[in-house]
């Protein structure tokens, strides 16, 4: 988790700005909200990487951040007063038939007989369809004026348990 969301958010964010990209949208999720275990732990240290990143542009303090190199300084060794990107993030839950869905973990499991494991009964997720993910995430690249953190109305939450036990 943390080579792969932090690490990784630190590089690709950094090439982002360099070769001018006008805005970087971080996919967190809300595991990054009182995280409780290491995903959602490095998801919250992505979330604030990228907003150092947005704070320390913005404040002309590109500079501080190197030696990332994020923005290049003109010949006078002053960094350009308007940010090349907007940096932003949006948090949302479980996308339906993405690499990361529990849905065809349990199908996998229930296919094989069982058993059907369930972290914790008491454990609650959001849903949506990756049309809707696609689109929230379209949405956030709209309104981002740099440095938010957009939570996402997903509506209501469903216990893992519940849904496991439906699947069946």
């Amino acid at each position: 988790s943390v080579k792969n969301n932090v690490f990784g958010t630190y590089h690709v964010a950094s090439a982002a700005d360099k070769f001018g990209a006008e805005k970087f949208v971080l996919i967190s999720s809300d595991k990054a909200v009182n995280p409780t275990n290491i995903m959602g732990a490095s998801k919250r240290i992505c979330e604030m990487i990228i907003q150092a990143f947005d704070r320390k542009i913005r404040e002309g303090k590109a500079g501080d951040l190197q030696p990332l190199c994020l923005q290049k300084a003109d010949a006078d060794g002053s960094i350009p007063d308007k940010p090349k990107t907007e940096f932003v993030a949006v948090r949302f839950g479980n996308v339906l038939g993405s690499n990361g869905s529990v849905i065809p973990i349990f199908k996998r499991q229930i296919e094989k007989g069982g058993p059907v494991t369930v972290t914790h009964p008491d454990i609650v997720r959001y849903f949506m369809t990756i049309p809707e993910a696609v689109s929230l995430v379209m949405l956030a690249g709209v309104y981002a004026r740099g440095g938010e953190i957009f939570v996402l109305d997903m509506g209501s939450p469903m216990k893992i348990d519940t849904l496991a036990r439906n699947l069946i």
